[in-house]
């Protein structure tokens, strides 16, 4: 019988491509969704006899609790995803991010697998000068980073877990998100033409969100040797500052404007690099790079056209 997994938040910006790439492995599939943005992402794959669809909500004991035992591995995608959105509604995000990871882990047998994955920007404010490993205390700046850090934190006194410290991820997905900072600098390049940056010089970590959906399969396949610790999952090659990553992208947009500020502050103050030698030694290396990311950006948004409410 194939392995079933339980994705919560499947129909989000990673769980889309998860999910079809959990099925191209083998493996039968459901996930539970609340559909909060009114996302269409996973309607490919419901022709797939090894995927299911819940409509419900992560925080929800009774449905849980059925779907939790009917599962072999368990991937709590469902969160308020960054800062902003955090902070807007803090009760909401402390709810979802924190409290659903913990009704999920007290549900489960310590037999079931956890593959979670959290957010390298636990890192904070580190020099970005010395790489950050697992063993790097953390230091969360954003309501977003605690919750991720803190879930993080009580699965890891539990058994049979894994946690994925991920980059920031990058790349197309069925569930488009244009905040994260590959995507968010691609997609001003070709709508905008221009982009004003602060603190050129702050450093962060990237990886494709394929190559995340990959990782993903590889835990559960290597799951016994790796339980029990944190990875960093980032690509080795694209540990970037803000201004190498503008002027990346402006090797394949000539037209782009890029304005370095001199005068003012990103609220955003993470600055870290990161070695992913712990995952790599595991198994597992990252290989799309950015220059792939970006010819898949720019053709994406080519498909996406004109922004709805945009005259030009």
């Amino acid at each position: 019988m194939n392995l079933h997994v339980l994705v919560t938040g499947g129909a989000g910006y990673l769980g889309s491509v998860l999910c079809e790439r959990l099925l191209a492995a083998g493996y039968r599939v459901t996930t539970v969704d609340d559909m909060m943005y009114q996302q269409r992402s996973l309607l490919h794959l419901c022709a797939n006899p090894h995927f299911d669809f819940v409509s419900g909500d992560a925080r929800d004991r009774e449905l849980m609790r059925r779907l939790v035992k009917e599962a072999d591995a368990l991937i709590p995608l469902a969160a308020i995803v960054g800062a902003p959105a955090c902070d807007r509604d803090s009760l909401l995000a402390r709810s979802v991010n924190l409290e659903a990871v913990r009704l999920l882990n007290s549900l489960r047998s310590p037999q079931q697998m956890v593959i979670y994955p959290t957010t390298n920007s636990g890192y904070g404010t580190q020099s970005g000068d010395l790489f950050c490993t697992e063993d790097t205390p953390l230091e969360p700046i954003s309501l977003y980073g605690q919750t991720k850090s803190q879930a993080e934190a009580e699965l890891l006194e539990a058994p049979n877990v894994i946690t994925l410290r991920l980059a920031t991820v990058f790349g197309m997905s069925p569930r488009m998100r244009l905040d994260l900072l590959v995507n968010h600098f691609v997609y001003a390049a070709v709508t905008d033409g221009y982009i004003v940056i602060f603190e050129k010089d702050f450093k962060r970590n990237y990886i494709h969100i394929r190559d995340v959906a990959d990782c993903f399969v590889h835990c559960i396949e290597n799951f016994k040797r790796m339980a029990g610790r944190p990875y960093n999952a980032g690509l080795d090659a694209a540990n970037l500052s803000k201004e190498e990553l503008a002027l990346k992208i402006k090797e394949y947009v000539p037209s782009f404007y890029v304005h370095f500020a001199q005068v003012g502050s990103d609220p955003d103050k993470r600055n870290y690099i990161v070695s992913n030698q712990r995952l790599r030694e595991a198994g597992f290396e990252a290989r799309r790079s950015l220059d792939d990311g970006i010819g898949e950006l720019l053709k994406g948004y080519r498909m996406m056209g004109r922004a709805r409410f945009k005259n030009v």
